[in-house]
């Protein structure tokens, strides 16, 4: 296979899905039912700008209602078309299914450059986007819910929640009708590091597996670990954020648009953030060596590469060349299939996009169920959770008294074992649970059958299992 017929990124989707259910024993036509996107919508609309009117192609597909809403992000980009969005919702299916998320897959897209147009002009087209989608139900909180994509953040997000609010007056939960939204509009706090945060906990529980860390080669823990990561968006900047800060590793190699920084001994991931803010690509940056051709930096000796911002870019073309015993899918689908099977053979080991990256749709479920409840976590037990904390402290203090020695906790201890979680603390610890529960799952399949002999078919398995019972359930 060479690079001119490299598979598409819906081929690619496919044939990992193929290659799946060629492992299960599901009838033929449940098979068929569970691989099909079931609907999608192309909605063309005018919008007056510039002393004219422009027209927009936008698209949103649903892949599997088995559970309802369906969820998935809405990205704006050049590159959107209808095959890309239905491959990225059938991600999703998968993706929503192995992090137990009670929902369906959907994926939609504007076709559109961003940087293109000021605020006042994206808030146009965004509401009439988002008016086109609303009107035909495919924006709503009980059938189908978006979140942030490419191109896409808080501020559209509040954008859509507040247009659809608009056409739904009376509806109490209209806030549940989109997630990834500012807090004061009805976010919920750790939503925008959701995705770079999952990052972290799935590689923190994968260096808890002694045999997948055998078969990538790896030892030790994260601390000292050399990660290049590709694209620092809010997902990239993140995971290196925190893998940085909180793990001990060490960011090698940072690869943008303009090309890549390469520092053995680290770079600083928070300056080369606000030098990309200043000056629009990385070029410039004085401690580290510029790179022009970035995509070479995917080659460079590393204990992890985490690819986070675009699709295919570890293809035919490279794969042979890239060195990286772990490959982390921050992104959606940066490894073709054709890649896949190279780097399979090499021994380097994938963890996949539908697990990786699946922090934000799992924060996004939080968010979701807070809108409905109407209350934030944590306001109801945090007060009465340090209270009991406090018994437990006085009734040790007392002790010493009565043994006749004063002895007092430590004032870190009695402040970290006294507060009561928060709604981030809390939004923390449910991803966290949800990272390594969908890791089990996986790694149970990934050594414990024979036939199986890496973790994004594993993947492909435990979540087509799961969204065939659901059917099963339902009678199909």
């Amino acid at each position: 296979m060479s690079a001119q017929n490299e598979p598409s990124f819906r081929e690619s989707v496919d044939l990992m899905f193929s290659r799946a259910v060629a492992l299960m024993d599901l009838p033929p036509g449940l098979e068929e039912k569970i691989r099909v996107c079931n609907a999608t919508y192309t909605v063309r609309f005018g919008v007056r700008l510039r002393g004219g009117i422009k027209t927009f192609t936008g698209y949103r597909s649903v892949h599997s209602e088995h559970m309802e809403p369906v969820k998935g992000g809405i990205r704006f980009a050049l590159g959107v078309n209808q095959d890309e969005v239905e491959a990225l919702a059938a991600l999703m299916t998968y993706k929503c299914s192995l992090v137990e998320a009670p929902f369906g897959g959907s994926k939609g897209g504007l076709c559109i450059d961003p940087r293109e147009y000021d605020e006042h002009e994206l808030e146009k087209i965004t509401r009439r986007f988002a008016y086109e989608l609303a009107k035909r139900d495919l924006i709503h909180p009980s059938q189908n819910v978006p979140a942030p994509d490419m191109g896409t953040g808080e501020r559209e997000m509040a954008w859509i929640a507040d247009q659809y609010a608009r056409m739904n007056t009376t509806d109490i939960n209209a806030r549940a009708c989109v997630t990834g939204k500012p807090l004061n509009a009805g976010g919920i706090a750790g939503r925008v590091e959701a995705t770079g945060r999952g990052v972290q906990y799935a590689l923190r529980e994968f260096f808890r597996d002694p045999e997948g860390m055998k078969k990538a080669g790896l030892t030790g823990k994260l601390s000292g670990k050399r990660v290049i990561v590709q694209g620092l968006g809010n997902v990239g900047y993140h995971a290196a954020k925190f893998l940085q800060d909180e793990d001990g590793s060490v960011i090698t190699g940072i690869i943008e648009r303009d090309g890549a920084l390469v520092n053995a001994k680290g770079l600083d991931v928070d300056a080369v953030r606000n030098w990309i803010a200043e000056h629009g690509g990385v070029k410039g940056y004085a401690d580290a060596t510029y790179v022009e051709d970035g995509s070479k930096v995917l080659e460079e000796e590393c204990d992890i590469l985490i690819p986070a911002a675009l699709e295919a870019v570890i293809n035919l073309g490279n794969a042979e060349r890239v060195k990286a015993p772990l490959i982390i899918e921050a992104a959606n689908g940066p490894v073709t299939a054709g890649a896949d099977e190279i780097l399979r053979k090499k021994g380097t080991v994938i963890i996949p996009d539908m697990y990786a990256n699946a922090g934000g749709v799992t924060v996004s479920y939080f968010e979701w169920v807070k809108n409905l409840s109407h209350i934030r976590f944590g306001r109801m037990q945090r007060r009465q959770e340090e209270a009991r904390h406090q018994l437990v402290v006085d009734e040790l203090e007392g002790l010493s008294d009565v043994m006749g020695e004063k002895w007092s906790l430590g004032d870190g201890f009695k402040e970290k074992y006294l507060r009561g979680a928060d709604e981030l603390e809390l939004v923390r610890s449910g991803l966290d649970d949800t990272m390594r529960i969908a890791y089990q799952a996986m790694r149970d399949v990934w050594h414990g059958r024979d036939d199986v002999e890496d973790l994004r078919t594993a993947a492909y398995l435990v979540s087509i299992d799961k969204v065939a019972a659901s059917y099963r359930a339902k009678g199909l």
